[in-house]
């Protein structure tokens, strides 16, 4: 499956245009991360706890998207985007969107 920022897939036309294609995924910490992250928080730098539930959260959204891609039978994303944002503490939402297409 091609993955595509922008509108068009270079060099390559676009024959159908399915629709949007998008998932999410909710991810939370377990207490014993969220205690370890408090207490990094206190004297600064990256809470690796939290960075590891933000780039699970995102893959599990973007695997989810490309299955539904699939069973609609496109060829490519095109416009994928990301978003995210924190829903509870220590709990993480990861939406992925973008246009499924049909290539030449």
């Amino acid at each position: 499956m091609i993955l595509c920022t922008t509108d068009t897939v270079p060099g390559r036309e676009i024959r159908e245009t399915l629709g949007p294609s998008r998932a999410e995924h909710v991810r939370g910490g377990h207490v014993g991360e969220d205690v370890n992250a408090w207490f990094k928080n206190l004297v600064g730098g990256e809470i690796h706890e939290y960075t590891k539930l933000l780039a699970q959260a995102r893959e599990e959204a973007l695997d989810r998207m490309l299955e539904e891609a699939r069973l609609r039978g496109a060829d490519a994303i095109v416009g994928l985007r990301f978003a995210g944002c924190e829903i509870a503490t220590g709990a993480a939402e990861f939406l992925a969107y973008g246009t499924a297409v049909k290539l030449r």
